[in-house]
């Protein structure tokens, strides 16, 4: 399989996770390692990882962990009949349900990595809070690796013609702006930074299409 820096804090990871499953594990890694993907990496999943753990208080880690794995397992440009949130949690019930998982651990973990996808989990949810800022997570890190983060989404999308790409981007870091970004305990304090990245780009964005955006102050 594949290797970089990531994958042996991963496989050790999923040992803990699910032991006696390596091969399971190596084939999670592997769909992480597609060549089209820039952002959604090895390394992507390991920082949703390791945020759980950062952001975890009283919570059902190990159906969250397994749904961080499969979040972004498919992540197909551009997607197929479903979302490819959709296509990961139905791989996810495919795939666990080989490994004497509960059918109602099956659907929770199902019910978590499709949440990804609006990141808008209900009320009294806080496995789906956990999950989600988990992921959201990099809206708030430093402008330098913010910047990466944006260049790597981008190069994703390389097919998509630029305009058509910043519209879209615009639309869904709007969206962002105009709710609520993290919900659990530890995760709320970095809602200032990351409403100054999702400000920085959205104004960006509409300078290059030369729009007025609303409420620019995000």
């Amino acid at each position: 399989m594949p290797t970089d820096d990531h994958d042996a804090e991963l496989l050790a990871r999923w040992d803990a996770t699910l032991p006696r499953q390596r091969a399971l594990g190596e084939n999670l890694i592997m769909r992480y390692h597609e060549p089209h993907r820039r952002y959604h990496t090895t390394r992507h999943l390991l920082k949703v990882l390791t945020m759980i753990d950062q952001l975890a208080d009283d919570h059902d880690l190990f159906l969250v962990q397994l749904a961080a794995w499969y979040h972004d397992a498919v992540y197909a440009i551009p997607e197929g009949q479903v979302s490819n949130e959709e296509a990961s949690a139905r791989l996810a019930l495919r795939e666990l349900s080989r490994v004497g998982l509960e059918q109602e651990d099956l659907n929770q973990v199902a019910r978590l990595v499709r949440l990804t996808e609006t990141h808008l989990p209900g009320p009294r949810d806080p496995e789906g809070e956990l999950l989600c800022d988990a992921d959201l997570a990099i809206l708030a890190s430093n402008p330098g690796d913010y910047a990466d983060y944006v260049a790597a989404v981008r190069a994703e999308y390389a097919e998509v013609p630029e305009e058509e790409f910043l519209a879209g981007r615009l639309a869904v870091l709007t969206e962002l702006a105009d709710r609520e970004i993290f919900r659990t305990a530890e995760a709320r304090p970095l809602t200032e930074a990351a409403r100054a990245n999702l400000t920085t780009e959205i104004n960006a964005i509409a300078d290059r299409l030369g729009i007025a955006v609303e409420g620019s102050d995000v």
